[in-house]
C-alpha cells in the first residue's frame, strides 16, 4: 500500500508563508523524485517544482522562482515546499507527486499522488 499524504495548506494573507509537507507511507521515498503540482479553479494542472532522488538537483516554475523553496529529508521519507511571499495568483490545490523509474524497463514510469491540500491566499 503506497500512499502519499500531504498537510500544511490553509489560509493566508498576501505575503504570508506556508510549509507543505508530503510524507510517504508504505514506501522508500528516497528512492522517488519528488514534484509538487497545483491546480487552480478553471486552470489546468501545473507543475510548480521537482526535486531529485538525492536532493541536489532542483527546478522551479518561474512563477514561483526566488519565492518557493523544494527540499527532502529522506531519513524521514517525507518532502517539503516551503512558500514564501505568496500572493493570490498561487491559490491552488497543491499536489505532492513521486517518480520512480523501473529498474527493468527504465521507460517504463511509476507515478503515485497525494489527494492534495488546499492554499488559499486571499485578504
Amino acid at each position: 500500500q503506497l500512499q502519499l499524504v500531504e498537510s500544511g495548506g490553509g489560509l493566508v494573507q498576501p505575503g504570508g508563508s506556508l510549509r507543505l509537507s508530503c510524507a510517504a507511507a508504505g514506501f522508500t521515498l528516497g528512492d522517488f523524485a519528488i514534484a509538487w503540482f497545483r491546480q487552480a479553479p478553471g486552470k489546468e494542472r501545473e507543475g510548480v517544482s521537482c526535486i531529485s532522488k538525492s536532493g541536489e538537483s532542483t527546478d522551479y516554475a518561474d512563477s514561483v522562482k526566488g519565492r518557493f523553496t523544494i527540499s527532502r529529508d529522506n531519513a524521514k521519507s517525507t518532502g517539503y515546499l516551503q512558500m514564501n511571499s505568496l500572493k493570490p495568483e498561487d491559490t491552488a490545490i497543491y499536489y505532492c507527486h513521486a517518480e520512480v523509474a523501473d529498474p527493468f524497463t527504465p521507460p517504463v514510469k511509476y507515478h503515485y499522488w497525494g489527494q492534495g491540500t488546499q492554499v488559499t491566499v486571499s485578504s
